[in-house]
């Protein structure tokens, strides 16, 4: 009609200018419906002069103007009818008028601040005449307009790329001459374009229909996108990209290519773009001849691709096996080539990779892993790069190094070594071009991230697995410098030791020896630490002797040293390192100077040692037993020459004296060994040796250093520091060569005290405060810490007379350091501001303070002057130094605060009586302290140890106790706090437990008196071991980790010498329980004091059970509380031993009640063994034990099984009874009763108890039950062959075969590697809960009980692996009416059913429906009134529809408004007959139904049930299905024509009813279509 009309105005309006002016309006903006009429208009009437009028005048001006105030509906509408105009124009005019408009819109364009509008405007304008444009340069000004925009160079949205590509570009490529431009421009976009691959797949997508062929129709594209390389790298780039819809655009592109390869739509065979230098496959090619082959591995590798964007990897899995067929497609016939380009299956490895599920990410890495072991694949230069890329990316993710299900703790995961595998496979099979450089950027991408420490761990083994090959020159040594000390930030100590060890091995392994020189060596191994890896007397530092032995003269030559020819060459680059270190500017120009660094002297005597070790080496090797040490001697002249000139030269500089120290320092620190047997070390001998001679002028150097005020500005506290070091180090060594060779010790012992001891007292006198004074003041304490500590190390000189000075003067003086009122002047540049850092100096001359009055506390019986002895018997002078501690600990730093805690230890104990609120007031800011320190070994571990022993004193804890004291109450609170902490920070309960429980039961005192006061604090802190025995963390995934991966470094021994290096803290939380289970142990139920502990601990534990139980916390398997439990009930067998009868009397029953509670397997087995125990230890609890089988129904339903697994063991119960015939007879008639019990699990366990107890009878002739024999010999045959090869069957030899029946014996099991290791195991609670006998054993802080088992002799129990069967005791419900007590042979499920009111309008409604929807000609009716869940029912609709059911029966029909049903459904409620009837309607119903001849069909296990296999459906049946939880009601299996059981292979007894519906539906429907077929 509109064209009628329109065709009617033309005919009438000859004088087109008026026709556009009445049309357009007299002039301004177009609005939306006078452009969409200007269109419409240039549609039917041409004519170049209208058009030409209507473009320019009107078309263009609406376009290119500001639109006004129109919105942006408004505006949008305008544009798009305009543009069509536009469109219309140019092909009336042509090429003249495209190419005006085209200059137009790019002048505006570049006029304009191209907002939104202007570029919408912009892109219309060009789209509209880019067909029709035919000059080259404004054809190039187009596209260069158009591809600006794309690529966003001005910082433009993502919008504009849009329409630049879904309208521009597109115009565009329909102009044969403009697509060659647009195709140049996107292959070559601009190096800074953002999201340049976004935007190149947007275009291409726009461009495909002019750059791929169609389906067969039109002409072939002048330019074919699958001959260009830039096109398939955009596909590969696209189809990794993190964006979805750049992942789906360009596997748009590849589907594309592939449908018009396969179709032929090609001028011959289609080669992609080759390699760069032209070898090797191209990225696409495409030959006729192969054409199916070439389909089909397409066609699996974009199936695998689309099934990957779902994420997850059940739906995965199945599809592994075809990128397994991919790589037999890509390899040629004879594996050595690839036929397809190797990149493509690197896009779907990177693509699984960056999956967000981490289990499908894995599967990719192990599958990748694995290929390269199966497949044998050929080298390809883009598989280095992606190994170095996205798959060292991936394998930086710690999670997946788990172990794998059913891997033992302590195994390396299997991903490490298949990462070992697969790098050492890869390496070989490179070329040897390639080697090093690939190695290189391997271990340059290691140094480029930071690591987790377990990822870096096995990238360094992987490194270390290399089969030796010479590959690292001097870059690869900086590489791996580089990877030691950007890493290895982790606090996981052994783990980054462990890595440090293996990229050591590499080095070693892997460098060209001849292409690095000595000195590239030493500066990779000094980076090493040696607290954690590199130590003396490892294996690796053999294995680096060895090394550098071997290739001593290989290694390249520096140029400014020549080799004489007796030397090795690495005694001569030692040599010439010590020499060049030693040389020093002159004297007078360094006076003042700072500490040298310390790295070179670390340095040199790392390789003056290996230097010493690999001469000792090479004796070994020619034969010859030196000990002359000829190099080493000469290696340390030059030292020695120094060192001897210390004491008597005044003139040698400060910077040669600091040096030659602190190499003395690093030697003597470094040699000493660190290996598992003691063996006698003859270089660390010599070296103490040589430097024995140099001790006099080393000490006369010190004393006059130290005392003479020489050490006067702050950077001479580090001197300090340096010399005492070395004094430490002297007196160490000196106990070797002994203390008495001469005198001079001794005496520079006493001098230093004594000019100390001056210093600190005139200074202490002089008011003018200087700067140097006191420093000096500073130096002469921390020499007096010193000397205390020396002291305590040597015990023979506390008879030194200078010693009691000391102690005198530390007793009596008061010191203090005054911030000196005028600070003077740096003297050196490089000296530290005075002002800075005086509170550093402050508490170090605090700490020190303290460290020599916890020498006086500790040393005062050596004193010989009597009021020393009488020191601290005065509770004024100890309390007077308590107050000093608590000011102490206020101002001090929290590393410094370590001797005031020791100091404490003695205070507080004799102080606590008479001072409680001091020391409470001194537990709190200690505590404080502590919970504020990091958790870091140097500071945080040896200050908690300190705190635990003066405030778990023994004493202090009896004072507490005694007096029931506030500070009893604040020491219980410390200890919970403790126990809290020990929930993020592993290993601080262990602290606590083990001084506890050593200091308990082995007091230092042998006063009977005092040993007795120890071991009470057991019994007034047992909440202490309570919580230990009960102690467990679940911890988190990452922190599981980092101990399993720790177990398994642990595991490697001396192999790896992080192990002997790291010194082992106990910081296992399986530590807490061994050192209380060991406690318990160790007791002596014969000792009073023992056995009322024992007494009161057992009645403890059982009270916090039963508090947990009615807790509502969640008790399922391996959860918490589940953990918890078992852990008790661990306890409580432990202690079984040392509980006498009186006891037991008391908690019998108690126990017996914990068998009646609702268990979980591993707690049964427990609980069950201790009441064998019990019973077999004291028969006389039997009649006990049968009064549990008299208990009703209801308390019986979840324990029944739990009291009759205990008769399975009747014969180790009866051993100790003094008559069994009776025993045996109760036996039987218990037994027996529950042999014909309606529930399967019941009658299972009761059958086994039978068998047993049975057999008993049989070998001990018991003749009283002869009538019952041959019912009992039946009842157990029967088991034997029950129901043929059903369920039954399998379970009954599946309980026969369980460890608790078969293998475990409750007496010769007994032992704790059973109780902690082996029953967790088989009961298959979760792997934290298992602790190895190893375990126990290598807790060394108490001995194992000589008394207690550890372990069996008989490992049939320990070599077992879990069984199948789990325990099934929930059968049981005393809610039964008694008319469904009739009904034994169904299953037995009650829940009441809440019924609701009838809606009569919506049953009608329905009612009415069904009569309408007569579709289908089945005569099976399907009732689900009984199901309440919408899920089941919706699946259910879904079924009954598919398969034309008549009808189903609902208990509500709101139920189709769920939107769960609805979503299950899928609209089937709309195309089924629906019925209302309630569940209390069911039983009128189901007559009728019988009435009208339907056959009622219950689904249901029961005893008579049919198999569904062998049942042959009526055609008029009715399909009664049964509730979610309670199956059908007994009152409905009266209605009930039969019973129809599905037949089933495993141990879950139960379908989901919408399944169990489901296979009825289709069985009927089968046995349906095949009656009808065969009447035809």
């Amino acid at each position: 009609m509109e064209t009628v009309l329109a065709e009617a105005l033309l005919s009438k309006c000859a004088d087109s200018g008026a026709l556009l002016a009445a049309v357009c309006g007299p002039g301004g903006a177009l609005s939306a419906e006078q452009a969409e009429a200007l269109r419409f208009l240039l549609e039917l009437r041409g004519g170049e002069g209208l058009a030409r009028e209507a473009a320019l005048g009107r078309c263009l001006p609406a376009l290119l103007g500001d639109g006004g105030e129109a919105t942006e509906e408004e505006r949008r509408r305008v544009v798009r009818a305009a543009g069509g105009a536009l469109r219309r124009c140019a092909c009336l005019c042509g090429a003249p008028l495209a190419e005006q408009l085209a200059r137009e819109a790019l002048a505006a364009a570049g006029a304009q601040g191209r907002g939104r509008r202007g570029v919408e405007a912009v892109v219309e304008v060009l789209s509209a005449v880019a067909a029709s444009l035919e000059e080259p340069v404004l054809l190039r000004e187009a596209v260069e307009a158009a591809l600006g925009l794309l690529w966003g160079r001005g910082g433009e949205e993502e919008w504009e790329a849009a329409q630049v590509a879904g309208r521009l570009l597109a115009a565009l490529g329909r102009n044969a001459a403009a697509l060659g431009l647009v195709w140049e421009g996107l292959m070559q976009p601009p190096p800074q374009a953002p999201q340049r691959a976004r935007r190149a797949l947007l275009a291409l997508c726009a461009l495909s229909d002019a750059v791929l062929p169609k389906d067969g129709a039109g002409p072939t594209p002048s330019l074919d996108a699958r001959r260009c390389r830039g096109f398939w790298e955009a596909v590969q780039e696209g189809l990794t990209a993190r964006d979805a819809l750049d992942r789906k655009r360009a596997r748009y592109l590849l589907k594309r290519a592939v449908d018009a390869s396969s179709q032929g739509l090609l001028l011959g065979d289609c080669p992609g773009a080759q390699e760069p230098e032209g070898s090797g496959p191209y990225l696409f090619w495409w030959c006729t001849g192969k054409n199916d082959q070439l389909t089909q591995f397409w066609e699996d590798y974009i199936l695998i691709l689309e099934i990957l964007e779902g994420n997850q990897i059940h739906v995965m899995k199945p599809v592994l096996p075809k990128l397994n067929s991919l790589y037999e497609h890509a390899l040629s016939e004879q594996k050595d080539c690839w036929v397809y380009h190797p990149s493509w299956h690197m896009c779907i490895y990177k693509r699984m990779f960056e999956s967000e599920n981490k289990t499908l990410a894995k599967d990719a890495v192990v599958h990748f892993l694995e290929i390269w072991q199966t497949k044998c694949l050929p080298t390809s230069p883009g598989f280095s790069e992606f190994v170095i890329g996205p798959l060292m990316d991936a394998l930086s993710e710690s999670s997946l190094y788990n172990r794998s299900p059913g891997q033992n703790i302590g195994t390396c995961p299997p991903l490490g070594l298949k990462l070992q595998a697969f790098l050492a496979t890869f390496f070989t099979n490179l070329p040897a071009e390639e080697k090093c450089t690939f190695l290189l950027k391997f271990i340059q991408k290691m140094s480029n991230r930071h690591w987790c420490a377990v990822p870096i761990l096995f990238f360094s083994m992987a490194l270390a697995h290399i089969p030796p090959y010479r590959a690292l020159d001097v870059a690869g040594l900086l590489a791996l410098r580089d990877v030691l000390q950007c890493t290895m930030i982790t606090h996981q100590i052994l783990l980054r030791g462990a890595a440090q060890c293996y990229l050591l091995q590499a080095a070693i392994h892997l460098t060209d020896i001849e292409k690095v020189s000595l000195s590239d060596i030493s500066n990779l191994i000094v980076c090493l630490r040696p607290e954690e890896s590199l130590s003396r007397g490892t294996t690796l530092w053999r294995k680096l002797c060895n090394w550098l032995c071997v290739n001593d003269m290989h290694f390249r030559k520096p140029l400014n040293c020549s080799l004489p020819p007796d030397k090795t060459r690495l005694s001569v680059y030692v040599q010439f390192l010590l020499e060049d270190y030693l040389k020093t500017p002159v004297a007078g120009l360094t006076e003042n100077c700072l500490l040298p660094d310390w790295s070179d002297a670390k340095l040199i005597a790392i390789m003056i040692l290996l230097a010493a070790d690999v001469e000792d080496m090479k004796n070994e090797y020619r034969g010859n037993v030196r000990t002359e040490w000829v190099e080493l001697k000469s290696l340390l002249n030059p030292l020695l020459d120094v060192l001897l000139k210390l004491g008597t030269n005044p003139y040698i500089s400060t910077q040669k004296s600091d040096k030659s120290l602190q190499l003395l320092l690093k030697l003597l620190q470094t040699c000493s060994r660190k290996q598992s047997t003691l063996q006698i070390d003859g270089i660390t001998t010599f070296l103490q040796t040589t430097f024995m001679s140099a001790t006099e002028s080393i000490l006369h150097f010190f004393l006059r250093r130290l005392t003479a005020h020489e050490l006067n500005t702050i950077s001479d506290l580090q001197r300090c520091d340096l010399y005492l070091g070395v004094l430490l180090e002297i007196a160490s060594f000196s106990s070797v060569n002994g203390w008495r060779k001469g005198p001079f010790v001794c005496s520079f012992i006493s001098s230093l005290i004594n000019a100390s001891l001056c210093n600190l007292q005139e200074m202490s006198d002089e008011k003018d405060i200087k700067l140097g004074k006191q420093i000096q003041k500073a130096v002469s304490i921390a020499s007096l810490s010193k000397v205390c500590e020396i002291i305590d190390q040597k015990p023979d000189l506390q008879f030194l007379p200078s010693v009691n000075a000391l102690k005198t003067a530390i007793s009596c003086i008061q010191l203090d350091l005054k911030k000196p009122s005028c600070m003077e002047k740096s003297s050196s540049p490089e000296e530290p501001a005075p002002n800075q850092g005086w509170g550093k100096i402050v508490a170090r001359f605090i700490h020190d303070q303290w460290a020599c009055l916890n020498f006086v506390l500790n040393n005062q019986s050596f004193s010989k002057e009597l009021n020393m002895e009488q020191f601290l018997h005065s509770d004024e002078k100890c309390l007077q130094i308590l107050q000093s501690a608590l000011e102490a600990m206020t101002v001090l730093p929290s590393d410094h605060v370590l001797p005031v805690f020791h100091c404490m230890k003695i205070l507080v104990p004799k102080l606590l009586e008479s001072s409680e609120s001091v020391c409470i007031q001194a537990f709190d800011l200690a505590w404080k302290i502590i919970f504020s320190l990091s958790n870091t070994q140097l500071i945080f571990w040896p200050n908690l140890k300190a705190f635990v022993q003066f405030v778990f004193d023994p004493q202090v804890l009896a004072v507490a106790a005694k007096n029931a004291s506030q500070a009893y109450l604040k020491i219980k609170e410390i200890m919970f706090q403790i126990i809290e902490m020990s929930s993020t920070r592993t290993g601080v309960f262990n602290v606590l437990i083990s001084y506890c429980c050593h200091s308990w039961i082995f007091p230092t005192s042998c006063d009977t008196n005092a040993a007795e006061n120890a071991f009470s604090n057991a019994s007034n802190y047992n909440e202490l071991l309570i919580e230990a025995c009960l102690f467990g963390t679940v911890f988190r995934r990452d922190q599981r980790l980092i101990q399993e991966v720790s177990a398994f470094v642990e595991n490697l021994g001396d192999e790896c010498a992080a192990n002997v290096v790291t010194e082992s803290m106990n910081r296992d939380d399986h530590y807490v329980r061994i050192c209380a289970i060991k406690f318990l142990c160790l007791l002596d139920e014969s000792n009073t004091l023992h056995k009322e502990f024992i007494e009161d601990f057992v009645m403890k534990l059982l009270d916090k059970g039963e508090f947990m139980l009615k807790s509502k916390s969640h008790y399922y398997v391996n959860s918490l509380q589940h953990r918890i439990i078992n852990r008790l009930w661990q306890t409580l067998l432990v202690l079984f031993p040392k509980l006498h009868k009186d006891i037991l009397t008391s908690i019998v029953d108690r126990i017996l009640q914990a068998g009646h509670r609702n268990n979980q397997a591993s707690v049964k087995y427990l609980i069950e063994w201790n009441i064998i125990l019990i019973l077999h230890k004291f028969p006389q609890f039997l009649q006990k034990f049968w009064d549990c089988f008299n208990h009703g129904e209801d308390q019986l339903k979840t324990s029944i099984c739990t009291f009759l697994a205990v008769l399975s063991h009747f014969d180790i119960i009866l051993q100790n009874a003094p008559e069994k015939t009776p025993a045996l007879k109760k036996a039987l008639v218990v037994v027996l009763q529950w042999c014909f019990h309606h529930n399967f699990s019941v009658r299972l366990y009761a059958l086994i108890a039978l068998k047993k107890i049975w057999g008993m009878c049989k070998v001990s002739f018991v003749n009283d039950f002869e009538a019952l024999a041959p019912v009992i010999e039946c009842s157990l045959n029967q088991a034997e062959s029950m129901h043929g090869s059903g369920n039954a069957k399998k379970n009954w030899q599946r309980i026969q075969k369980h460890f608790f029946f078969d293998n475990f014996h409750p007496l010769k099991d007994y032992c704790l590697e059973t109780i902690f290791f082996t029953l967790p195991r088989l009961s298959e609670i979760a792997e934290e809960e298992w602790i190895s006998l190893s375990k126990f054993k290598a807790f060394t802080d108490l001995p194992l009980s000589s008394t207690f088992p550890c372990s069996n002799s008989c490992t049939a129990l320990l070599d077992l692996k879990p069984s199948d069967w789990c325990q099934q005791d929930r059968g049981l419900n005393s809610s039964e009416s008694s008319n469904e007590r009739e009904w034994t042979d169904v299953q037995k499920k009650i829940i009441p059913w809440k019924d609701s009111t009838p809606d009569l309008d919506l049953e009608l409604v329905f009612q009415d429906r069904a009569s309408k929807l007569c579709k289908s000609n089945s005569k099976l009716i399907v009732v689900a009134s009984l199901l309440d869940k919408p899920t089941n029912l919706g699946g259910l609709c879904r079924t009954c529809e598919i398969f034309g059911v008549s009808a189903l029966i609902v208990g509500s029909i709101h139920y189709i408004n769920d939107k769960q049903f609805q979503y299950l459904s899928v609209s089937a409620e709309q195309w089924l007959s629906l019925l209302e009837v309630k569940p209390f309607q069911l039983v009128d119903y189901l007559e009728q139904k019988k009435i009208e001849g339907y056959t009622i069909i219950g689904v249901e296990q029961t005893a008579k049930s049919c198999d569904l296999t062998e049942y042959s459906f009526p055609e008029k049946s009715l399909l009664l299905l049964g509730n979610e939880h309670e199956g059908i009601p007994a009152n409905l299996i009266q209605q009930l024509d039969t019973c129809v059981e599905i037949p089933q292979q495993g141990v879950i007894r139960s379908l989901n009813v919408h399944v169990s519906g489901a296979l009825l539906i289709w069985e009927y429907t089968r046995q349906q279509i095949l009656k009808e077929k065969e009447s035809r």
